[in-house]
Parts: C-alpha cells; structure tokens; sequence
C-alpha cells in the first residue's frame, strides 16, 4: 500500500513555478541600477547615501513590525528593500537625510503592514508615501538642484544652486532650456530616479525580457499622455510631436508606468484591465499637468487608479465558462 501521510491536499489552484518573490524583487532592483547610476554621475554620490538609508529604513522598520506583532519576519523577500529604492527614487537630491527615514515609516508600516503585509496593501507604498512627503513638506520636495552640482554628502545642502525642472517649463505652455538628448540621457534637474529616460527604459526592457511585467501598464499610460499631450500641446498649435516627446520623457512618468504603476499587488490582473488602468493613470496625470497647481500628476494619476483597481477587475474579470446570467446574479447576491 502506498503511503500517503506525506500527501497534502490544499486549495486551487495548483501553481508551481520556479520564480519567488525574494527573486522578481532582485530582478526589480538589478533594472533600477542604469538609474541610479546616472543619478549618482549627475548629482554626486548624495544619491547613493539617500538611497542606502531609505532602504536600510524600509528593512529595519518592517522587521520591527514584524516582531512586535509577533509575526515572521519578511525581510528576506526584499520587498522592502525595493520600496525602499523607489522612495528614494521619488526625492529631491537636496532633501535633509532624515526625509527617507520619515517617508519609510510612513511606507511600510502605515501603507504596507498595517494592511497585512505584501500583497495585502492597496495602494503603491512607495507613491503613497511620497504623497505624505509632498503634502507634509512641499518646500523641501520641490528643491531642484542644477545639473552636475556635487553636493556634500553628510553636510547641509540648503545653499546649493538650484534651477527648474522641465516641467515647470511645460506647466507654462514653452519648451524647457533642456534638449530632447539631455532629456533621454539624464541632464537634467528633477527628482533621483526620474531624470533619464534611457535608464528607465532600459530597465523596463530587462524586466520584460525576465517577465516580471508585461507591456500592458507601461505602453497604455505612456501612449495616453503621448496622445493627449500630441493633439492639445499646451499653449501651443496641436498636433506637436516635439511637446508630445518632452511630455513623456520628463518628470515621474517613466518610472512611474514601469515602476510604479505595474506593481502586483496594486495593479489589475487582466490584461484588459490592465490597459484600462494604464490608460486611467495617464488621462489622470495629463489632466493635472494641465490643470492642476502642481506641475506632475504622475503620483496622484497611479493611486487614485489604484483606488479604483477592485472596480476594473470587477467589470474584466472573465466569466466563469458555463455560468448563466442568473446563476453570476445569485453569486452576487
């Protein structure tokens, strides 16, 4: 007779599959690298420390959650450590080196873990709390400093030289001083991880090619502010593909579609849902650029869309094969 004590019987469905969280999180990581390394090239090696504390912070924070609700600790599926790169990926460079420490606070335990965890919070940790950053300390959010400006690392940075960012220019309805080349390559005033269009690119490219994600996310919210911004340039003629390029490649929007936006855990499963989402956070971004006080609408455009997420899966959800209309209304019911 055959022993069946070692036989387990769970729930479907019955996945197996060779990829972790712990390894998708280290395939997230790897792709940020291109931009912090262009970062760290434009504004001096600030931007490494910001980012090492962020991510030390997010770990440290996580992990004494986890011990003081008497809980294992998630540390080591390095979840942590990527909102950790991604919020320090949404600050000025000029920022006081107790702002990541703030913001990881804010992010894991109030967004992440307070909610139950990976995959339990519904909004993006990392968005979310920049969010709290910006409403809770605009002045020093919204410091841009100059290109190529080496800022010392540990000492106070309040006199550096700063300058606008490209879309402060486009709020306007001109075009920024910047190149289109300088845009791509990261010569540029803005926030850490956000500057170069290439380095984003690129590591959205290697997340595809290990399918971490899929192309859904990032081409329906690009595509969407490319359409708008190409048929109703502000302060413009329409039709204008010179506005419609610097729209796309300056700002949070790279990040935020390959990044952000296309996170898991806050993002549509459905392909179709996907795309509606996508395209829901870029009318949404566009229509504060436009409108809005503050010139990017990339943060607000991804969490309200993530709001919104249990809607869109509701409406794609495909339909169970043979269900009748009545028996998916006493379902509902």
């Amino acid at each position: 007779m055959n022993d069946l004590s070692q036989l387990k019987v769970s729930s479907s469905p019955h996945i197996r599959s060779a990829e972790s969280t712990s390894q998708i999180m280290i395939d997230v990581i790897i792709s940020l690298m291109p931009a912090l390394a262009v970062a760290t090239y434009v504004f001096g090696a600030r931007c490494i420390v910001l980012t090492v504390i962020s991510v030390v912070s997010c770990k440290i924070f996580e992990h004494l959650y986890c011990k003081l609700m008497h809980k294992p600790s998630t540390i080591g599926d390095y979840s942590s450590a990527v909102t950790g790169v991604l919020l320090a990926f949404c600050l000025p460079v000029s920022v006081p080196l107790w702002m990541p420490v703030l913001g990881a606070a804010f992010a894991i335990i109030i967004v992440k873990e307070l909610y139950g965890g990976i995959v339990k919070n519904f909004m993006n940790s990392a968005m979310t709390s920049r969010a709290f950053l910006m409403a809770s300390f605009p002045a020093l959010m919204t410091v841009w400093v100059k290109v190529r400006t080496k800022l010392p690392v540990f000492l106070n940075v309040t006199d550096a030289v700063t300058s606008a960012t490209p879309l402060d220019s486009l709020k306007q309805g001109v075009f920024p001083p910047e190149s289109l080349s300088d845009m791509a390559l990261g010569m540029t005033s803005g926030c850490i991880g956000e500057i170069s269009a290439l380095a984003l690119i690129a590591g959205g490219l290697y997340l595809i090619y290990r399918r971490v994600v899929t192309l859904h996310i990032p081409l329906s919210f690009i595509g969407t502010v490319a359409l708008i911004s190409f048929i109703f340039p502000k302060g413009m003629s329409a039709f204008n593909a010179e506005y419609m390029l610097y729209s796309i490649t300056s700002g949070g929007l790279m990040l935020g579609a390959v990044f952000m936006a296309t996170d898991y855990t806050t993002s549509p499963v459905t392909p179709k849902g996907q795309i509606i989402y996508g395209a829901g956070a870029g009318l949404i971004t566009v229509f504060i650029r436009y409108f809005g006080s503050y010139p990017e609408g990339v943060t607000y455009g991804i969490l309200i869309m993530n709001a919104l997420v249990f809607l869109i899966e509701k409406i794609t959800v495909p339909k169970k094969f043979g269900a009748s209309k009545n028996s998916k209304e006493a379902a509902d019911k």
